[in-house]
């Protein structure tokens, strides 16, 4: 193969002498951003296709965005930086159609309890993001004795009557993805991993691993279709879980309900009740710095709300935040779980709602957000925030490697973008004090 910009030999993913090339690490990083930014969104639009919601002007801009890229039409920095932008701007289109998918598939959210742990008798255990997969799971396993748990990220499927309203959705087990080879070997039945986040197997449970389409690891089944009959039958082979009641825990808050509430929250605000929103969540994963996030949350002040999505809440929703009472409603939780990754598109609605009530931008609102980085998705939602302006965003543990020097200085000079340090407490303190 060879680039186009010359006759050296085109190896891996660089070219051998990039300066040649003429690609300088500015260019390199643009293109890689958006390359990761349409990976994110990819995944996104992928639920809602599968939902029925599909956007031709979304398909035409990722045509676009990639030929600029990966065919390496496109070098020139200030048009990159605007198709990133541009990127977020379409990401944000793709998490309202499946924020609407959701909602019309499966009905609208609302608060509920959810028994953490294991009940007694067969069950199969489900991870991932993909709601649909989850729905014929339940319909297949109806009437067969089998209970069905969530795992991961497919905790906030519970907030949706047309999954809860299954019986044998028996609650939820585990924790985030990263542990999954600990908490899948101690899950005594089978486990259907939907989407991304699933690590290779160990032997200790491989054999009762089971995959859906694209997602695939070494020594699992990868089922083609919906049809889950062999993981029920692994599941009546498996030796029955035993009761084990961890906890219970109250999830959510979707943005339509926290909107709901807009006029009792502003009132609470106004009253000195509530004086600061957190936005803590995003991606977790397994490396040294994470426990950052947990830490930012311990401190968060009494009078706070917090709002947490992704992965990354099981950072901190294991903690005991408390409640603050609203006037006309009650006690409500201090930490409001807001669902999947893939329900960011909420916490951009609750912002913006919050802005119009207060009749100001969201800049001005008494609002930090302090997301964990890790992968593709978090890129396209920081792509979707940056689109809309919103400024003073920390991120971290670890700077984005395909973020050069100069584009994250860029990134710090028009958007104020912080990267998480070393003292949670004394940064928090200043996210405080600035507004």
């Amino acid at each position: 193969m060879f680039c186009n910009q010359c006759e050296q030999a085109f190896k891996g993913t660089g070219c051998v002498d990039v300066g040649v090339c003429g690609k300088d690490p500015d260019v390199q990083s643009l293109q890689e951003i958006l390359l990761y930014g349409l990976k994110g969104m990819a995944a996104y639009a992928h639920h809602a296709r599968r939902l029925g919601m599909v956007d031709e002007d979304v398909d035409a801009f990722v045509e676009e965005a990639l030929f600029a890229t990966v065919t390496n039409v496109n070098f020139d920095i200030d048009s990159l930086f605007e198709m990133v932008l541009e990127c977020g701007k379409w990401n944000l289109r793709v998490m309202e159609l499946l924020d609407a998918g959701h909602v019309k598939r499966f009905g609208p959210p609302s608060p509920t309890p959810i028994y953490e742990g294991t009940k007694a008798g067969p069950g199969i255990l489900v991870t991932g993001h993909d709601l649909v997969d989850l729905y014929d799971l339940l319909v297949q396993t109806q009437g067969t004795g089998v209970n069905v748990y969530t795992h991961g990220e497919m905790l906030p499927a519970h907030m949706y009557p047309e999954l809860r309203k299954f019986p044998h959705l028996a609650g939820h087990f585990g924790d985030a993805w990263q542990r999954q080879r600990t908490e899948f070997a101690h899950f005594s039945g089978p486990t259907l991993a939907t989407t991304n986040c699933v690590l290779i197997p160990p032997s200790t449970y491989k054999d009762r691993l089971f995959t859906t389409r694209a997602t695939a690891v070494p020594g699992a089944t990868r089922l083609k279709t919906n049809d889950f009959s062999e993981v029920i039958a692994c599941a009546r082979r498996c030796p029955p879980l035993r009761d084990h009641h961890v906890k219970h825990s109250t999830i959510g808050f979707h943005h339509t309900v926290l909107l709901g509430l807009a006029d009792k929250i502003v009132a609470a605000v106004k009253a000195g009740k509530v004086n600061h929103f957190f936005l803590i969540g995003g991606c977790d994963g397994a490396e040294p710095g994470r426990n950052y996030f947990a830490e930012y949350a311990a401190h968060t002040p009494k009078d706070s709300l917090v709002l947490t999505l992704g992965c990354g809440k099981f950072r901190i929703r294991n903690e005991d935040f408390g409640t603050i009472h609203l006037d006309g409603v009650g006690e409500v939780p201090r930490l409001l779980d807001m669902g999947q990754c893939n329900d960011a598109y909420g916490a951009i609605q609750v912002a913006a709602g919050l802005a119009k009530a207060f009749n100001c931008g969201v800049n001005d609102l008494p609002l930090t957000i302090v997301l964990s980085w890790f992968e593709q998705k978090a890129v396209a939602v920081l792509l979707t925030l940056l689109h809309l302006g919103v400024e003073g965003i920390r991120v971290g543990p670890n700077p984005p490697a395909f973020v050069s020097p100069n584009v994250f200085k860029i990134l710090q000079e028009k958007y104020d973008l912080k990267l998480t340090g070393q003292d949670a407490k004394l940064e928090l303190g200043e996210a405080l004090s600035a507004r």
